[in-house]
């Protein structure tokens, strides 16, 4: 079973996989939320940052030790850990943040100073509508900033788009810093399409295309990465190459990594 989605670690398991995996205890596990704008989720206690989780985004605790939270994302089954000063008891979000960036206000006013800064995806609870703010369970945020969770885009070409000039970060998932995997996870998740967090396991998305078939939307891999077709003769990703999310010409990209020894294309998926 592949470590990064499998709901186990050498203290307990969730009560779907006995037979499947040795654990000295088995639970059903516990429904929280993440309660902060963006948190780093960890392959150990203090350990590194496999991806990031967002505002909002739900998480199955499986165990606790040490201050830290061991659990799944819900939104894609990443597991690893948080700190528990991280997540909240789940409250079911009613919209999500679809503005490549937002802040939360402590009153419907652009004068007020803000709380946070939220990114694209985060889940938040409105309470009431304040015209121009709309009032959420964390504060106030630009009402046109935000989509009721069944308003999704249709194209995540467009979504993709909104995240040009964001800064590389590997394991990123935020308008602060993304990689490539986090970039076509956020586009494809915000028009519906569901998606796993890293890139090998997003070659299973969808359907295998030719290299002359290829169209908007369609993913290419490469060991290690992945970008979105843009058009007919560029593409975008979130590259180390250049430390940003860029458009980039396919063919000589492909030449690129090529040439520095980063393998050949590996899969070409239609979601």
């Amino acid at each position: 079973m592949d470590r990064r989605t499998t709901p186990a670690n050498s203290r307990a398991a969730l009560d779907s996989l006995r037979g499947r995996v040795d654990a000295p205890r088995y639970v059903t596990g516990e429904a929280m939320q993440v309660a902060v704008p963006l948190a780093d989720l960890l392959d150990a206690p203090d350990g590194a940052r496999q991806r990031q989780v967002l505002l909002g985004d739900g998480f199955r605790v499986i165990d606790r030790d040490r201050g830290f939270a061991f659990g799944q994302s819900l939104k894609d089954g990443y597991c690893g850990y948080l700190p528990e000063v991280a997540l909240e008891t789940f409250a079911s979000p009613t919209h999500w943040v679809a503005a490549p960036a937002t802040h939360l206000y402590p009153e419907p006013r652009v004068q007020a100073p803000e709380i946070a800064m939220l990114t694209f995806g985060a889940r938040v609870a409105v309470t009431s509508d304040a015209g121009n703010f709309t009032e959420t369970t964390k504060g106030f945020i630009p009402s046109s900033h935000l989509r009721a969770l069944d308003d999704t885009f249709t194209d995540p070409v467009t979504v993709a788009m909104q995240f040009l000039g964001t800064p590389y970060l590997w394991g990123g998932n935020s308008r602060a810093g993304i990689d490539c995997s986090g970039l076509a996870q956020a586009s494809l998740l915000a028009c519906g399409i569901a998606c796993p967090g890293d890139s090998d396991l997003q070659q299973s998305v969808g359907r295998a295309v030719g290299h002359d078939d290829l169209q908007r939307g369609d993913l290419i891999f490469w060991k290690g990465h992945v970008a979105l077709i843009a058009n007919a003769q560029q593409m975008i990703h979130a590259t180390g190459f250049v430390m940003a999310t860029i458009l980039e010409n396919t063919e000589a990209a492909i030449a690129r990594i090529l040439a520095r020894n980063g393998g050949p294309v590996t899969a070409r998926r239609r979601p």
